[in-house]
């Protein structure tokens, strides 16, 4: 049974990127989010709106991702990864917020409730189409999702550590 992605819709102005999720946050979409994410700061832009209002679930793989990404650019900001905020979760869901402080990694974003207001001069965005993921791919993309995870908190180990080795075992006879 295969889970439909999130929709994903990308707006730009200036510095500012905003990303729309629609829909179920999970696994199959997180290489497009990861991938979309990835050009928009090759591009430049420094500012991350995630508008989350739509975004109805955001499974381990998608918030490993997510998670990484924060990491990320909060690190690229400052150096040290504390404080500064590369991205804003707007309007999250209060299970999506829950996962967040439970999984530890609540303190990369900063959270905003509230209508999204974007400059007059935004432009949609078109991400780059990317092919069908292979199984590879996606259990690649998943087992780093949640080491990441188990790296940034170690209160996640216990929770991902099972899934982690059947990934890496499954990754390892496919070699």
């Amino acid at each position: 049974m295969s889970t439909p992605s999130a929709k994903l819709l990308v707006f730009v102005s200036g510095q500012l990127a905003c990303v729309k999720i629609v829909g179920r946050a999970n696994f199959t979409s997180s290489i497009d989010f990861k991938t979309v994410l990835n050009e928009l700061l090759d591009k430049g832009y420094t500012c991350f709106i995630l508008d989350l209002a739509e975004c109805v679930l955001m499974d381990s793989t998608f918030l490993g991702v997510l998670a990484g990404f924060g990491l990320k650019l909060s690190t690229a900001r400052n150096g040290d990864g504390q404080n500064e905020h590369g991205i804003e979760l707007l309007n999250p869901n209060a299970r999506i917020a829950e996962l967040l402080e439970n999984l530890g990694v609540i303190h990369l974003f900063k959270i905003v409730t509230g209508p999204l207001a974007l400059p007059a001069e935004v432009q949609a965005h078109t991400p780059v189409a990317v092919n069908e993921p292979t199984r590879e791919e996606v259990s690649r993309n998943c087992l780093e999702a949640h080491k990441i995870l188990m790296d940034i908190s170690p209160s996640n180990i216990p929770k991902f550590k099972e899934v982690a080795q059947f990934l890496a075992e499954d990754l390892k006879k496919k070699a």
